[in-house]
C-alpha cells in the first residue's frame, strides 16, 4: 500500500456500514486494503453466538464476478482475503457494489450482501502520448485561434479522477478546459499571441494534469509546436460533433458516420485527408476504422453493449497546403443494446433427498438468476417445469427459492428432474434452464398387501411333514427395510375342529416361513380327521412403525384312498364275531383267504326260487367319493355256485332253485372293493346251510337267542314241488301260512312307510348310517363322520334304503328245537321276518316318485 495512505486508512476498513434496505447488509472497504482486513463481523451482525459460524457452515456465494473477499472459518468474520483493484472490479463505474450472498445451513438461512469497494487515487492522471507535435502557421494563425488536445484519463473515480491542467509559463498559449453535461471534457490549446517563425520557430511547453485526490497526483505531456508559414486556412468540418446510434449486432462493414470538411483555399492547400487522432476507450480506434480519402467511418468487428456502451472518436483533416492546416471533429458512437444474452440460471444450495413426507412449503434448493442486457431484455421471468410438486418463490431480486407445492408419494415417484426455466422480455425473448434433480427418500407408508384376500389351497392327505403346500407373497411398493415383508401365522381364532379331536390350532398342522411366505404342512393331513382348515396369515414390514396386511387361507384336504372297506359289526349287538380280512383287490385276496376267520353261517331251503334274497351284506369306508363306492363280488365258488350278490346292493340271492343235489351246506368268499386307486377290499367267509322249509323257519325264529355261533339272518324259502315225504308236507303248509303272514306284514309296513315322514325313520338318539343301494353303485359312511348320501330322485324300483337306528335290542325268543346247525350271523340282515325289523337295520324300498 502507498505511504500516500494514512496509517488510519491502512489499518482497516474505512467505513463500515450496516444499513438495512431491502432486507440487505451492506459493506463498505477501500480498494487495496490490506490482506486479512475485517470487512464486517457476520455472527454478531447475525446473533450467532461464538463458534456457531463454523458449526453453521457460514460461507459466501458470489452472484456475478467475484471479489477477494471470503468467511474467516475460525471467527466467521468476513475478511479480504487477496487484493482488492476498484478499477479491475468495476472500471469508471461508480459506485463500485458488489453482490454476495451469506448463507447458514443447519438449518438453512440466506442473507443478501453489498459490498462496496470505494476508490483510492491510486492512479496518476495518464496522456495518450508522451509527446505531441503542433504545426501552426504563421500570420494566418490569429489570437485566440484554438487547437484541440488529447486530454489525459485516470482510472479513479470522483474526486479522485477530477483533473485539473497547466501549461508551463508562455506568452503565446494557455490551455482552456470546457466541460459540459453533455459531452466530455474538452481542452484546448489558445493562442494568445500572434506567432512569428522568425522570432520563435518551435515553441516547447509542458503541460500538466492533476487530479483531485489528497495527496494530487499529476501526468505530463510535452508539446512540440512549430510555425509554419504560407497556407492560412484550415480544413472545417460541417459539424463540430457528430452523434450516431448503432445498435450492438450491427453486422461488420456496417457504414456508421460519414465526416464532411471544406478548405476555401484552392489547388494543394484544399486537399485533405482524414486522420483518427484519439479514442475513447483505445479500442475504438481497432473497431471504428475511418477512410482517410472519403471520411467513411465502418464498423470492423462486433459491438458488445453490456462491455462498451459508448465510443468516442477524435478525427482530424489536414490539407495538402504548406504548412498543412487541420480541422477538428468529434464522433460519438452510442451503442444500442439488443436481447442477445439469455438468461442465467445458478443452484447456490440444494437439500436432497427430500423425504417423501415432507411438508408443503420445504425449501429444496436456492437459486440465482441474472441476465447482461439491460431495459425490458435484462428483465427476467422464472418458473418451474413441470409445474408440479414444485414452485419458485422469489425472496429478492435474482434471488429464488424452490420449493414443495404438494404432497410427495416415491411409490409413484421416486425422483424428479424439475427444470427452471427462466425468460427475459426482449423481442423476440431468450431463455435458459437449469436442470434440478431431485431424489425422493422412503418413508414406511405402505402396509403389505397379498394379491388375494382369500387363497384357496388343495391338499392331499398322508402328504409328508414338511412338503410344501403353496407360495404366499404380499407387495409392498416401500424400499429398503420398510419394504421387507415376513410371514406368520396369526393364532387369533385360527384352526380346526377334528373328528373325535376338538379342537387344533392351525400352526398344529400347517406353519409359514417367514422370508419366503411358503406355506408347508407340518405333519401328514388325514382327510378322515380334517376336512377343511381356515387360518389367517399375516405380512409384517420391517419399518418403523411396522404395518401389517393379512390373508385368509382356506386349507381343503382331498381324500386319498387309504382306508379298506369294513364290515359292519351286528346291528343287534350280537356276539360280535367279526369274519373279515382286510386287503387289496387282486391277488392279495388269494392270500387274505388263507387266513384264519370265523366262519358265518346262513340258512336257505331247498326249492328255494331263483333270485330268493339270502342275506345282506353292510360294509362301509371311512373314505369318500370314488374311494368309499364299494362293489360286491363272489370269490369262491366263481360262475358255478347256486348263489351269487349284488355287484353294488351286497345282497346274497339264488341264482337258481336249490336242489338236494347242491348238498347240505355252501361256502361263499365274498369280496367286497372300493373304487379307489389302487382298490382296496375285505372279505367275508359265508356258509349257508340248506335245509328244509320248517327247519329253516324254525332256525330263523331261534337264531337271535343262540349262544352258538354267529348265524347269517335267515331267508323266506318256497317248498319243493317234489317233496315226497309226509313231514315234507306238514313244514310246506307251515312254510305257506309263514310267507302269506309276512307278505301281509310287508304290505302293511310299506304303506306306513309311504305315508310317514321321512325324518320319522331318521330319528334317533345318536349318529345314524345311511346308506343307499342301487344299481350304479353303493355309497357308504362311517357312522362316526355322521354324513348321509342317498340316490336321485329317478332311482329305479329295487333300490334299497338301509337305515341302521340305535335301538336297544330285542327281547330273548325261545330258542329252536333243532340246534344242530349254527345260528345265523348277525352282520347281514334278514327280511324273512317282522321280528327282526326293531333290533336290526331296517330296509326300505327307494322307490321312484312315478309311483
Amino acid at each position: 500500500m502507498d505511504a500516500r495512505w494514512g496509517p488510519a486508512v491502512r489499518l482497516v476498513v474505512l467505513v463500515r456500514m450496516w444499513a438495512l434496505v431491502s432486507g440487505q447488509v451492506r459493506y463498505s472497504v477501500p480498494e487495496e486494503a490490506k490482506v486479512g482486513t475485517v470487512v464486517g463481523r457476520l455472527p454478531q451482525e447475525l446473533g450467532l453466538e461464538a463458534g456457531d459460524a463454523e458449526a453453521r457452515r457460514l460461507r459466501v456465494v458470489w452472484q456475478g464476478r467475484r471479489a477477494s473477499v471470503e468467511v474467516s472459518g475460525a471467527s466467521g468474520a468476513l475478511v479480504v482475503s487477496s487484493r482488492l483493484d476498484r478499477e479491475e472490479l468495476c472500471g469508471k463505474s461508480a459506485p463500485c457494489s458488489l453482490r454476495l450472498e451469506v448463507l447458514l445451513e443447519r438449518p438453512l438461512r440466506v442473507f443478501p450482501v453489498e459490498l462496496e469497494v470505494t476508490d483510492i487515487n491510486d492512479n496518476a492522471p495518464l496522456f495518450p502520448a508522451a509527446r505531441k507535435n503542433i504545426s501552426m502557421a504563421e500570420l494566418t494563425t490569429v489570437p485566440g485561434s484554438r487547437f484541440p488536445l488529447e486530454g489525459a484519463s485516470d482510472a479513479d473515480i470522483g474526486a479522485n479522477a477530477q483533473l485539473s491542467y497547466t501549461l508551463s509559463p508562455s506568452e503565446h498559449f494557455r490551455v482552456d478546459l470546457q466541460r459540459s453535461e453533455e459531452f466530455r471534457e474538452s481542452l484546448f490549446l489558445v493562442l494568445t499571441k500572434a506567432l512569428d517563425r522568425e522570432t520563435v520557430p518551435v515553441h516547447r511547453l509542458v503541460l500538466t494534469a492533476s487530479d483531485g485526490g489528497r495527496p494530487s497526483l499529476t501526468g505530463t505531456m510535452e508539446l512540440v509546436i512549430s510555425v509554419l508559414d504560407a497556407n492560412d486556412n484550415a480544413p472545417q468540418f460541417n459539424q463540430s460533433v457528430y452523434k450516431v446510434q448503432l445498435p450492438e449486432n450491427a453486422p461488420e462493414g456496417t457504414l456508421v458516420v460519414r465526416v464532411n470538411a471544406t478548405d476555401p483555399d484552392v489547388g494543394s492547400n484544399r486537399e485533405m485527408k482524414f486522420t483518427a487522432i484519439n479514442s475513447f476507450p483505445p479500442e475504438g480506434l481497432k473497431l471504428l476504422i475511418l477512410n482517410p480519402q472519403t471520411g467513411e467511418v465502418r464498423l470492423t468487428g462486433a459491438l458488445d453493449f453490456e462491455d462498451v456502451r459508448s465510443y468516442e472518436i477524435q478525427i482530424e483533416a489536414t490539407d495538402k497546403g504548406t504548412p498543412p492546416l487541420s480541422g477538428h471533429c468529434k464522433v460519438l458512437v452510442e451503442v444500442l443494446d439488443v436481447n442477445d444474452n439469455a438468461p442465467e440460471v445458478w443452484v447456490t444450495s440444494l437439500s436432497v433427498p427430500v423425504p417423501e413426507d415432507a411438508s408443503v412449503g420445504t425449501v429444496v434448493a436456492l437459486l440465482s438468476v441474472s441476465d447482461r442486457d439491460s431495459g425490458a431484455n435484462g428483465r427476467v421471468r422464472c418458473w418451474v417445469w413441470p409445474s408440479s410438486p414444485f414452485g419458485l418463490e422469489s425472496r429478492f431480486a435474482g434471488s429464488y427459492s424452490l420449493v414443495l407445492r404438494e404432497a410427495l408419494d416415491r411409490e409413484r415417484v421416486s425422483a424428479y428432474e424439475v427444470e427452471v426455466r427462466a425468460e427475459d422480455g426482449g423481442q423476440p425473448s431468450l431463455r435458459a434452464s437449469r436442470g434440478v434433480r431431485v431424489p425422493v427418500s422412503d418413508v414406511n407408508d405402505n402396509a403389505p398387501s397379498f394379491s388375494q384376500a382369500v387363497y384357496t389351497v388343495l391338499a392331499r392327505e398322508n402328504n409328508a411333514a414338511g412338503a410344501e403346500l403353496a407360495r404366499l407373497w404380499a407387495r409392498d411398493p416401500d424400499e429398503a427395510e420398510n419394504g421387507r415383508v415376513s410371514y406368520s401365522l396369526w393364532e387369533g381364532g385360527a384352526g380346526a375342529t377334528s373328528s373325535g379331536v376338538g379342537w387344533r390350532p392351525a400352526s398344529s398342522y400347517v406353519s409359514v416361513d417367514a422370508e419366503s411366505g411358503r406355506l408347508w404342512a407340518v405333519q401328514p393331513l388325514d382327510y378322515e380327521e380334517l376336512q377343511v382348515l381356515q387360518f389367517e396369515v399375516r405380512a409384517v414390514d420391517a419399518g418403523e412403525p411396522p404395518l401389517i396386511g393379512n390373508a385368509t387361507v382356506q386349507l381343503f384336504v382331498v381324500d386319498e384312498n387309504d382306508n379298506a372297506p369294513a364290515l359292519l359289526p351286528p346291528a343287534g349287538g350280537g356276539p360280535g364275531l367279526v369274519p373279515l380280512v382286510g386287503g387289496v383287490a387282486g391277488s392279495s385276496v388269494e392270500a387274505a383267504l388263507g387266513s384264519e376267520s370265523e366262519t358265518l353261517w346262513a340258512w336257505a331251503a331247498w326249492g328255494a326260487p331263483a333270485g330268493q334274497v339270502v342275506a345282506k351284506i353292510r360294509a362301509v369306508d371311512a373314505d369318500s367319493g370314488y374311494n368309499a363306492w364299494l362293489r360286491y363280488e363272489v370269490w369262491e365258488p366263481r360262475g358255478k355256485g347256486p348263489f351269487r350278490v349284488g355287484l353294488y346292493s351286497g345282497e346274497v340271492s339264488t341264482v337258481r332253485a336249490l336242489e338236494e343235489a347242491d348238498g347240505p351246506r355252501q361256502r361263499l368268499v365274498i369280496v367286497v372293493r372300493d373304487h379307489g386307486e389302487p382298490s382296496r377290499s375285505a372279505t367275508a367267509t359265508l356258509s349257508v346251510s340248506l335245509v328244509e322249509g320248517g327247519e329253516a323257519a324254525l332256525s330263523g325264529v331261534g337264531s337271535s337267542s343262540s349262544s352258538g355261533p354267529s348265524v347269517l339272518s335267515v331267508a323266506e324259502g318256497g317248498l319243493s314241488a317234489g317233496a315226497a315225504s309226509s313231514s315234507a308236507n306238514v313244514w310246506l303248509v307251515v312254510a305257506i301260512c309263514a310267507v302269506s303272514s309276512v307278505l301281509v306284514l310287508s304290505l302293511v309296513l310299506y304303506g306306513a312307510a309311504r305315508c310317514a315322514p321321512r325324518a320319522a325313520v331318521l330319528s334317533g338318539a345318536a349318529p345314524a348310517t345311511l346308506v343307499c343301494a342301487s344299481e350304479v353303485g353303493s355309497w357308504s359312511y362311517s357312522q362316526r363322520q355322521s354324513r348321509s348320501l342317498c340316490v336321485a330322485e329317478g332311482a329305479g324300483k329295487s333300490d334299497l334304503m338301509v337305515f341302521s337306528p340305535n335301538l336297544p335290542p330285542p327281547p330273548a325268543v325261545p330258542a329252536a328245537t333243532d340246534t344242530s346247525h349254527p345260528e345265523p350271523s348277525a352282520l347281514l340282515d334278514t327280511v324273512s321276518s317282522p321280528l327282526f325289523l326293531s333290533s336290526q337295520p331296517l330296509f326300505l324300498p327307494c322307490l321312484s316318485p312315478l309311483l
